[in-house]
């Protein structure tokens, strides 16, 4: 009897513990276009946060009393479905579980074998050939339309994204700055491909950002809001442009940014964009094969930061907001 985390409360500011319960769900008969699944990896993702307010945004919000999902890998068991039989490995979006019957609405999609005979670990495809990745690429060459050349500016980019991000801007010819909190952090920062990272807990992040990019920056690459978006109004080159992918620092407190720089939008004529990775999936042949070919290369490798256990789901959950993960968080099963 597969086990799923259900939201039980909803959580004001920062959640914890109380707001998950964990429990049994009933085996069910497997019917027409269904697949038995048994996950191996799930996902933990900032934009779940968002998922537990009762808003309208550009995914439903959980359900108190429900299961909760997001990504997650898994082997199917058992299969109705045409397309898939026992064995195949797939990507799919009822995680926060141990497995159990799904169907299109989970929108599985079996992992490619010749990526996987490569050597591609499965778990990858949750990070830099799944969601964060794709973000990062189509968020720094779609959205930002980075070029060989610039500076960009990535917070966050001792995460899952921002380090993506970091990689893919350095192997296409662009000056890179992260941001990151604490010295561990930002020497892996620089060890992936960074000229600069600029430690937020060490001091202004302006004056630290100012000394790295003394010429300013063309693009910059948003995973935090705050005073990091702020100092890269401050420090934008005329004709920059901004891909808003995520504000994590005000996703708990609810309150209001305070943008100093705000108003030089208008003199330096920054172009801001806020988006999401499934704008572009009728593109993702050119993500797989580009993204496919910087990792056989080496050029973009993936830090995980692993917990073992369904038990420990919302643990690694609540450790994004607290800095706990390098690179990817994930459950293991």
């Amino acid at each position: 009897m597969p086990r799923t985390w259900h939201l039980a409360s909803r959580p004001d500011g920062m959640p914890t513990a109380a707001n998950f319960a964990l429990k049994d769900i009933a085996d069910q008969a497997l019917g027409d276009n269904q697949l038995r699944v048994d996950n191996r990896w799930l996902s933990v993702d900032p934009y779940m946060r968002g998922r537990m307010n009762d808003v309208k945004s550009y995914v439903p919000p959980f359900q108190v009393g429900e299961p909760m999902t997001g990504g997650a890998i898994g082997e199917v068991v058992e299969s109705n479905l045409a397309g898939f039989e026992a064995g195949d490995l797939i990507l799919h979006m009822a995680g926060w579980r141990e497995g159990g019957v799904i169907g299109a609405e989970s929108m599985p999609h079996k992992l490619p074998k010749p990526m996987l005979d490569a050597g591609i670990s499965p778990q990858t495809f949750l990070h830099n050939l799944g969601l964060t990745g794709a973000t990062a690429w189509f968020g720094l060459l779609k959205v930002a339309e980075a070029k060989e050349g610039e500076t960009v500016f990535v917070s966050a980019a001792g995460g899952a994204v921002g380090s993506a991000v970091v990689q893919i801007a350095k192997a296409k010819g662009m000056t890179v700055i992260g941001s990151a909190g604490g010295a561990d952090k930002c020497a892996w920062v620089r060890e992936i491909g960074a000229d600069a990272c600029v430690d937020y807990k060490a001091g202004s992040l302006l004056k630290q950002l100012s000394a790295a990019a003394p010429k300013g920056i063309d693009v910059y690459f948003d995973n935090v809001g705050g005073d990091h978006l702020d100092a890269a109004f401050a420090l934008a080159r005329d004709y920059a442009r901004f891909a808003i992918c995520g504000m994590i620092d005000v996703y708990n407190n609810g309150k209001p940014q305070e943008m100093k720089y705000l108003v030089r939008t208008i003199p330096a004529r920054i172009r801001m964009q806020g988006f999401i990775y499934t704008d572009y999936l009728a593109q993702m042949d050119q993500f797989y094969a580009d993204m496919g070919e910087l990792i056989a290369s080496g050029k973009v490798q993936a830090r995980e930061t692993v917990r073992e256990g369904i038990e420990a789901t919302p643990d690694a959950f609540l450790g994004l907001f607290s800095g706990e993960n390098t690179g990817k968080m994930l459950v293991k099963l």
